[in-house]
C-alpha cells in the first residue's frame, strides 16, 4: 500500500467540521448534569461525549476511506508504473487497444470490494449518522 496518498487527504476541513458538528450536537444538558454529579473533564469526555460521538467518528472514517481509496488524479500524476493504486491500474487496463471486458469487470469488482465491505460492516453507523439530525427527542 502506498501511504503517501493518505497525507493530502488528512487535512480536509469537511471531516473536522463533521466531528465538531457531532460534538456540538449533543447539547449541554448531559454535561451540566455530569458536572452536578461531580464528574471531571476526563470522565465527562470518556463516559458521555466519546460514546455519543462514536457514530460521527465512524462516518468520518468511512468518508475518509472512500476518498483515499477512490483517489485518482493525485495518484496518476505522482505514481510510477511499478507502484500505482488500483484505480490507475484499471484506467491503464481500459486504455489498451483490445478491450477485454471480463478482465475489466473483474478489476472493477476487486476495486469496489474494499469500499463495499466497509459499508457493509459499518453501514449501521452510517445510517444512524444520516438519521441523527432528522429525529429529535
Amino acid at each position: 500500500m502506498i501511504y503517501e496518498f493518505k497525507l493530502p487527504d488528512i487535512g480536509e476541513g469537511l471531516h473536522e467540521a463533521e466531528i465538531i458538528r457531532w460534538l456540538i450536537r449533543e447539547g449541554d444538558e448531559m454535561i451540566e448534569s455530569a458536572k452536578i454529579d461531580g464528574a471531571g473533564f476526563v470522565r465527562i469526555f470518556r463516559y458521555i461525549m466519546l460514546p455519543l460521538s462514536i457514530t460521527g467518528f465512524v462516518v468520518v472514517a468511512i468518508w475518509q476511506f472512500t476518498n483515499i481509496w477512490n483517489e485518482f488524479l493525485f495518484a496518476v500524476t505522482i505514481t510510477t508504473s511499478d507502484k500505482q493504486p488500483i484505480m490507475v491500474a484499471l484506467q491503464n487496463l481500459s486504455g489498451s487497444q483490445i478491450v477485454q471486458w471480463n478482465v475489466q469487470m473483474a478489476g472493477a469488482l476487486l476495486a469496489a470490494l474494499p469500499t463495499l465491505l466497509v459499508y457493509i460492516f459499518h453501514g449501521k453507523y452510517f445510517v444512524r449518522g444520516l438519521l441523527a439530525g432528522s429525529v429529535k427527542g
